[in-house]
């Protein structure tokens, strides 16, 4: 039998849930080049201890704040740069504050109102946000004329 945490609805998360706010280096491509541009993006438990843990990581700062503040983008630590919200930003930000809940030791990271930019902050697999993929026939794997022949 498989046990599954029981989810708190998103309308029925208290104003004061912990999250914790990432600004993120992405990229869009238009018109031939790639742009530069600050993102705001929530960050989930599991992810937030990967990131302190050292691992190369987009985000530049993080800020742990309650998901109040978060809603109304009161983060002045990490809002007064140029940025704008992820898409989806309201969904990802109650998906990550759920996470907390069922992990409340992670609230212990990165305390409400604590900005850490102590990153290893990486652009060298750059994120781009609005890239597609185009595929060709030179994308197909040659095979053998026998491959699929009984000898």
């Amino acid at each position: 039998m498989v046990q599954t945490a029981p989810q708190t609805p998103a309308s029925t998360l208290p104003a004061d849930s912990y999250v914790v706010v990432g600004l993120a280096t992405c990229y869009l491509r238009h018109e031939g080049e790639t742009l530069e541009i600050q993102v705001l993006e929530p960050i989930p438990s599991a992810y937030l201890q990967s990131v302190l843990q050292g691992i190369p990581t987009s985000y530049t700062a993080i800020c742990g704040a309650t998901l109040a503040q978060a809603q109304a983008l009161d983060l002045p630590e990490i809002a007064a740069d140029p940025a704008q919200p992820c898409a989806d930003f309201e969904e990802r930000l109650q998906a990550a504050a759920r996470t907390y809940q069922s992990r409340p030791e992670a609230v212990n990271l990165v305390p409400v109102g604590t900005l850490k930019r102590d990153l290893n902050h990486s652009t060298e697999r750059k994120r781009v946000l609005n890239s597609q993929r185009k595929i060709s026939k030179n994308d197909n794997v040659k095979q053998h004329k026998y491959t699929h022949e009984v000898l």
